[in-house]
């Protein structure tokens, strides 16, 4: 479980530290702002026209509220590379998904080339620790590693994202929050995998997931070596699985605010 614990604390902890950091800065900014424009309001003319005035006092307010409402868009992608077809912005209330469409996004997510490299990567790390000695190390044995994960990864993603919440009727889509304190929001974002919406809006246990990690797990005895078969083993897979998923909906909430403060821009 050490793996696990490291890649899911050492994640969160760097992507909350990023966005304190990054919810400090254009505080700062908007207060020298502020300052700037009390000592305007000091130098104008007194008999300045009142309705110019108030014309460009809507406006920006207009430009405020619009900039507001981009600033808690969801981009297509997190990083670049990372899909995140499944995020809704805060306060956008979409109809439920249809099963074509949750199909599609299990099928983007799944396939999409990000997948092959993120399986590549946690297949490496898997190798180099020996996390399952029966399936050998080398290049045979990466190869071993890759498919299985990939595998894991694939079907998990059409149960969870397609199949059971067809079933169950379920949202599995992430509803941002997109406002209150950072650690407000990351309990939010990480308890996503516990609870979600119905097709009524109604939040519910979400079965899709804890189930549907359950089943792709069981699966996935059919196909790693009889010692990896232990429920030890089969716990820490089980584990990583909802709390990469867990990681990925904090990625979510706090990606707009980085998008924006940080890198200056529009989703």
């Amino acid at each position: 479980m050490s793996l696990f614990l490291r890649f899911f604390l050492c994640g969160s902890m760097a992507v909350l530290s990023f966005v304190t950091w990054a919810q400090q800065a254009p505080s700062k900014a908007s207060d020298e702002r502020a300052v700037d424009d009390v000592a305007f309001d000091r130098t104008e003319i007194p008999d300045a026209p009142t309705p110019q005035n108030k014309t460009n006092a809507d406006s920006s307010k207009k430009a405020a509220e619009e900039g507001s409402q981009n600033s808690q868009q969801q981009p297509k992608r997190i990083l670049g590379v990372m899909p995140n077809y499944r995020a809704v912005g805060a306060g956008e209330i979409p109809p439920p998904p249809t099963p074509k469409e949750a199909f599609r996004t299990a099928t983007l997510n799944s396939f999409d080339y990000s997948s092959y490299l993120f399986v590549g990567i946690t297949s490496l790390l898997a190798e180099g620790s020996a996390a399952h000695p029966d399936l050998g190390k080398g290049p045979a044995g990466y190869w071993r590693y890759y498919w299985r994960g990939f595998v894991d990864k694939t079907d998990g993603n059409y149960l969870v994202i397609f199949a059971l919440p067809t079933v169950f009727h379920e949202d599995e889509r992430y509803y941002a929050k997109g406002e209150g304190n950072v650690w407000k929001r990351a309990i939010y974002a990480s308890s996503r995998v516990l609870i979600t919406p119905d097709y009524h809006g109604h939040n519910t246990f979400n079965t899709s997931e804890i189930l549907g990690r359950g089943i792709a797990q069981g699966v996935s005895l059919s196909y790693y070596p009889s010692n990896d078969r232990r429920m030890g083993e089969i716990s820490e897979k089980y584990a990583f699985a909802a709390g990469r998923d867990a990681l990925t909906n904090i990625f979510r909430e706090f990606w707009p605010d980085i998008y924006n403060h940080i890198l200056h821009r529009q989703p």
